[in-house]
């Protein structure tokens, strides 16, 4: 096996960036490109696995249309050894390095990660990513994305778009050219997406890398009231009409500059109601 990050060169990246990564705005974060050698990136893209094949999920809602692998085992020899030392020591040290965040923790599952694709016409709409891991149930704490595509033009879309903790504006677009990896802070106020359609040309797709990490607890604040969520919540931007989307993106609110959930009956519930008793409802529900 070939190892492609060199653990020194990581680190030079990482002392030199993190200063620049923690006062990024709107929250920390970090464009960093070429970082892996042009050979890394081509044995992906040589067995990055066509739009038809059965190992890719398909999500198509009011506010995403894109492709997830599923089952990593199902993909090329050098791309799981490529993503597996994503995971290893070297690149965990560089990312620590990088966000001040200690003791990350991979996702040997790649929940939700792994390869991604959307195809002409696709998005993803602007959102906070879960919390927390549906398997592990860690804290989900940094995202790595890393983009394959070669030739990327302007005019083609697809810019990962960051936008502030009101959702009134976005403060920053980026390209997702050939070799470059964005890595943020998640936290319930971290809204992103690239939410116009793709206007690429036919048969091209916008291919990516998606790494989650995670930690086994996290700072109080980072999380709206209400507590954990296990999936992505999506909102809409200012003025913007997204046609059959659910109640969820419309019942949040904006106080003292951040968006916040809005306390219905089902929060209070879950705040007064002891531990015990949830935890005897949710066994009985569950029968």
């Amino acid at each position: 096996m070939k190892l492609y990050l060199d653990a020194n060169a990581l680190q030079k990246i990482a002392l030199e960036n993190r200063q620049q990564y923690s006062s990024a705005l709107p929250f920390p974060h970090i464009v960093l490109d070429n970082v892996l050698p042009e050979e890394a990136l081509n044995g992906v893209l040589n067995e990055f696995p066509s739009i038809d094949n059965p190992i890719w999920k398909q999500y198509k809602t009011s506010f995403e249309a894109k492709l997830e692998s599923q089952g990593e085992d199902k993909l090329g020899v050098f791309t799981n050894l490529l993503l597996y030392q994503f995971n290893s020591p070297p690149f965990l040290k560089f990312l620590e390095t990088l966000t001040g965040i200690d003791n990350l923790i991979p996702d040997p599952y790649f929940f939700g990660g792994g390869l991604h694709q959307i195809p002409k016409g696709g998005k993803l709409g602007i959102h906070a990513d879960y919390s927390k891991h549906g398997k592990l149930k860690l804290e989900r704490r940094l995202n790595v994305l890393l983009y394959l595509n070669k030739d990327w033009q302007e005019e083609y879309g697809g810019h990962l778009e960051l936008w502030n903790s009101s959702m009134s504006e976005c403060v920053r677009r980026i390209l997702p050219i050939y070799n470059r990896m964005v890595v943020f802070t998640i936290t319930d106020w971290a809204f992103h997406g690239h939410p116009e359609p793709l206007t690429c040309p036919d048969g091209w797709t916008r291919k990516s890398i998606a790494l989650y990490y995670f930690t086994a607890s996290r700072p109080e604040g980072e999380v709206m009231d209400g507590g954990e969520r296990y999936g992505a919540l999506f909102l809409k931007r200012p003025g913007e009409t997204v046609l059959g989307a659910s109640k969820k993106s419309t019942d949040y609110r904006v106080k003292d500059g951040r968006v916040v959930a809005r306390k219905d009956t089902k929060w209070w519930i879950k705040r007064f109601t002891p531990p015990i008793a949830l935890d005897v409802w949710k066994s009985l529900r569950n029968k």
